[in-house]
């Protein structure tokens, strides 16, 4: 009896391909409840995929859930936020052999499930950058959040010369080049801003993909008064950015 052959990288479709050229990086704080969740469901998309977790600093089990589900895990010894946590997973992301890099929430507000729309789009609209984007008059958004996600989306539109209506989406895909080439500064959740709006002023193709508005019990680490003051700094850096860059070129 032959024996049968397993099937060769050449055998591979398209979308097979792009799974096994991207890592998904998943930030995560204290996220030990979801996280188990999260990663087996980036495994049903594809096993071609690779899950990366950036641990920030957390206090519970979020580390073993993560082991224990497969992925890749890298630890911050304390709390940096999660701008940090998105830097040391694209530099662990450079350091490999990947194409692109999607960032997906620990807490489950984003479903991996969805990832294949994202895919999607970056091979069909050859974009540089595709955000998952949320539908905010689907009415499952708090109010609050409605409100914040349309203004600070409403800035970075207006920062980046360009409509974006999720800036604050953290579930995107961002190809090489833009990881390679755009710096961001923040330490916080302004840094997911601050890459859109560099990203659009560098010429980068920015798409956007619909998904669900998930909202649950979640625990959000948003301090609202610091958050905002920190997003307005944000932008004007960027702004400052801009005119500097203008001026080198």
């Amino acid at each position: 009896m032959k024996r049968r052959r397993r099937p060769s990288s050449s055998t591979l479709t398209m979308v097979d391909y792009a799974y096994k050229s991207t890592l998904v990086v998943i930030p995560a704080y204290n996220a030990g409840k979801t996280l188990g969740k999260v990663i087996r469901q980036v495994k049903q998309v594809s096993p071609h995929l690779t899950a990366l977790v950036v641990d920030d600093g957390s206090t519970d089990n979020t580390a073993a859930e993560a082991e224990r589900a497969g992925a890749i895990l890298v630890k911050h010894g304390r709390n940096l936020g999660k701008g940090a946590a998105l830097r040391t997973g694209f530099r662990e992301f450079l350091n490999k052999n990947f194409k692109a890099v999607i960032t997906i929430d620990a807490d489950g507000q984003h479903s991996p499930l969805e990832i294949p729309k994202l895919v999607e789009a970056w091979l069909n609209k050859r974009a540089d950058i595709v955000i998952g984007t949320r539908d905010r008059s689907a009415g499952g958004m708090p109010p609050i959040r409605v409100l914040t996600n349309a203004v600070s989306s409403w800035l970075v539109s207006l920062s980046a010369w360009q409509r974006i209506p999720d800036s604050q989406s953290g579930y995107r895909l961002l190809s090489r080049s833009v990881v390679e080439n755009v710096e961001t500064e923040s330490t916080g959740y302004g840094a997911e801003s601050e890459i859109l709006i560099k990203a659009s002023i560098a010429g980068y193709n920015i798409e956007s993909a619909p998904i669900a508005t998930i909202y649950e019990d979640e625990t959000s680490y948003i301090n609202p008064v610091m958050q905002p003051l920190r997003f307005v700094g944000m932008i004007f850096r960027s702004i400052l950015w801009r005119f500097e860059r203008g001026g080198r070129e």
